[in-house]
């Protein structure tokens, strides 16, 4: 399938989250956290976790697989889709939860394990960074000694991936490769000769797009994805044109501000409205164009919905 996203939440779900395909999680896992043979994780059990998404109507935007490694390690991946300024904070936000979720009530602290987070991004974050990989620990700002190596968190951000030498590639290098959509399927089969968790991923793609409901619910994702956007590219350039015309008017900047702020304010609306028509629901319609509750739902009651 062309342009196919393997970011998408349901494929990738089913790729490196499911217990029957642990190998390949544990080839990603083990590739990014740079293990080799000896010192490799082994077995990865999956843990249910449901935070809620920032998502329109749950469909879009993020994925999240928990798991325990085998020496009782803690990883969380976390796929993000589309830009999100605050990913650092949400990140140490569920690794902190991710971390005190270890101990009960009344529990030692010797039984805490190290816990990673891993966000996996489709857009360019870190403005000052130009690797690709880049790995967060707790360190102290004058020696850059390590406090403690519990705390590990990593941004694999694929716009910045170039494949450097396909003959000398590693694992980490492979998986980024085959996720960041850059590379034909002939470049996939041959990473795969020296990456096999590839083949066997780039085996299941097939399997999975030749089942037809499997692939209408990839679809309906990705509409998601689409809406998501024309719903804020929307917002800001009608609500910015409208605003900046009221506010020239004006001609103060006094003006101009509340210009912009009723223009959006209007586009709001106007966005709310055709949301509302869509079936969204209405705290993500809320969150999405910052009215409130009772605004939406007195526009609803208006629109007979």
């Amino acid at each position: 399938m062309e342009n196919f996203n393997r970011l998408n939440d349901l494929y990738f779900k089913k790729l490196l989250g499911d217990k029957k395909r642990k190998n390949l999680t544990l080839s990603f896992l083990n590739g990014i956290l740079n293990k080799d043979d000896e010192n490799c994780f082994t077995d990865i059990t999956f843990l249910d976790k449901d935070n809620e998404p920032l998502t329109l109507d749950g469909k879009l935007s993020k994925l999240d697989i928990r798991a325990n490694l085998n020496d009782g390690t803690q990883v969380d991946i976390e796929v993000q889709v589309c830009p999100f300024k605050l990913m650092a904070e949400r990140s140490l936000y569920y690794w902190s939860k991710m971390y005190s979720e270890q101990l009960e009530k009344g529990a030692e602290y010797k039984k805490l394990k190290k816990a990673i987070a891993i966000n996996l991004l489709a857009f360019d974050y870190l403005e000052d960074e130009q690797d690709w990989h880049n790995i967060y620990n707790l360190l102290n700002v004058k020696s850059h000694n390590k406090l403690t190596d519990h705390i590990e968190i990593h941004f694999l951000e694929l716009p910045k991936f170039t494949l450097k030498d396909m003959r000398k590639i590693r694992t980490s290098e492979a998986w980024i490769a085959y996720f960041s959509g850059k590379y034909s399927k002939e470049e996939l089969e041959e990473i795969a000769m020296t990456t096999p968790a590839i083949k066997e991923a780039v085996e299941f793609e097939d399997t999975f797009l030749q089942d037809k409901i499997e692939r209408r619910a990839y679809e309906q994702r990705e509409k998601a994805i689409r809406d998501y956007y024309s719903y804020m590219s929307a917002f800001k350039e009608e609500g910015l044109e409208q605003g900046l015309q009221e506010g020239l008017q004006r001609g103060l900047q006094e003006g101009l501000q509340q210009g912009l702020q009723q223009g959006l304010y209007q586009q709001a609306i106007q966005t709310a409205k055709n949301m509302l028509k869509d079936k969204v629901d209405i705290k993500l319609i809320s969150k999405y164009t910052s009215l409130s509750i009772n605004e939406i739902e007195e526009l609803k009651a208006k629109l007979d919905m």
